[in-house]
């Protein structure tokens, strides 16, 4: 098969790029690992910034979910107790963020690209891809029924995650690779409980953080800061739900949290992983091949659909007018969002954690502190936490 771009992995930003490219009259064929019911329902982030929202607008790509998200403009801090309101929608120009589970992204931009014909093969797990650097790069891989393919593009857009084929086949030494471990954990909880919050509550105890976050209102997700080595199998469910009931009491009245069935445990490795640049010859990386960032400050999807928008318009103009400027700045111009992000969300991860390093500690009160207090703080905030 011959196509112009080949695009590894049917998450977000893959399938982004593809309706991009199909709307754009340019030839592509995704390659996903997984099933189509497997991505459709795999529960992952649940965060869209305003900007990311207008993207998919100007697209068509938005009617479902302006219908359904829910619209937040608020998060709440919860210091030993003691809540604390932070109206962010009020602070920056009325932006609001929109409660929107991935897996119904997908199922949006899944569902328009085949509605328009576009061509997605499921279930391959072991594409490999082939001469990066050539003008006619190309990806191999074993069908279900066990037919060898192979696909001949002029592009490889790599979507397929941080241990997706796309970022291990760049050659070692090609690109930089700059990594920081926080030496936090989180466990993370999924629970069929209806939130027991209008907004995100981030809550500061002695015992370390506790997160709850919206999902659905049947979903939510609850986040329990861990050491680095804990075992989900440690947390049983009746453990999970006393810790979090303590961390996030509050100080006067009796709120607690609303119970269900827990249906996922994990704990995540707090880290931080940037490739630069993003791409290596013709194969270009998107979203979680590209950078990983903690999940505080909902950044994750975001970026990678801002990748996916990126490349989307530098293809267009490619293929449109054989102009490959917005090619060559891809990296460049996507990295500095990136950073922008990386930097937001470690200087939030240094403010909500509980530290046994003093002076961590005490550098955490202070930037409390100052968002209580002062407004110009809370404003800065707000635009980084809302997507400026």
């Amino acid at each position: 098969m011959n196509t112009a771009v080949g695009i590894v992995g049917a998450g977000p930003s893959g399938l982004l790029l593809a309706n991009l490219l199909q709307q754009a009259g340019i030839p592509c064929v995704v390659l996903e690992r997984g099933t189509r019911e497997y991505i459709e329902t795999r529960p992952r982030a649940g965060v869209l910034e305003h900007r990311s929202v207008e993207a998919l607008k100007r697209h068509g790509l938005a009617d479902r979910l302006l219908a359904e998200a829910d619209r937040h403009g608020s998060c709440e801090f919860r210091v030993n107790g003691r809540p604390f309101q932070v109206d962010y929608a009020d602070l920056y120009e009325g932006r609001t963020h929109y409660i929107y589970p991935q897996q119904e992204v997908v199922k949006d931009l899944l569902g328009a690209f085949l509605a328009g014909g576009g061509d997605v093969r499921f279930e391959v797990p072991d594409a490999e891809l082939h001469d990066l650097t050539s003008e006619r790069p190309s990806i191999t891989w074993t069908s279900p029924d066990g037919t060898a393919e192979s696909l001949t593009c002029d592009f490889v857009a790599g979507c397929d995650g941080f241990h997706g084929v796309s970022r291990r086949s760049v050659p070692e030494g090609a690109v930089s690779n700059v990594v920081l471990h926080h030496g936090i954990g989180w466990l993370s909880i999924l629970a069929e409980a209806p939130p027991s919050t209008r907004s995100v509550i981030y809550a500061l105890h002695e015992r370390g953080f506790a997160g709850h976050m919206l999902r659905s209102a049947t979903v939510s997700r609850y986040y329990l800061q861990v050491p680095v080595d804990e075992s989900p199998d440690d947390w049983s469910d009746e453990r999970v739900w006393s810790e979090l009931n303590t961390r996030m009491a509050l100080a006067e009245g009796n709120w607690r949290l609303t119970e269900g069935k827990i249906v996922e445990k994990r704990v995540l490795d707090m880290r931080s992983h940037v490739v630069e640049p993003m791409n290596h010859g013709r194969l270009f990386l998107l979203g979680d091949a590209a950078h990983i960032i903690t999940p505080v400050g909902g950044k994750g999807m975001n970026l990678a659909l801002h990748d996916a928008s990126v490349l989307g318009d530098a293809f267009a103009l490619h293929y449109g007018s054989g102009d490959e400027s917005l090619l060559k700045s891809y990296s460049d111009v996507c990295l500095r969002r990136v950073w922008r992000a990386q930097e937001f969300s470690h200087w939030m991860a240094g403010m909500i954690h509980t530290s046994a390093e003093p002076f961590h500690a005490r550098l955490a009160q202070s930037r409390l502190e100052h968002l209580l207090e002062s407004k110009a703080y809370r404003s800065t905030f707000a635009q980084n936490y809302v997507g400026v």
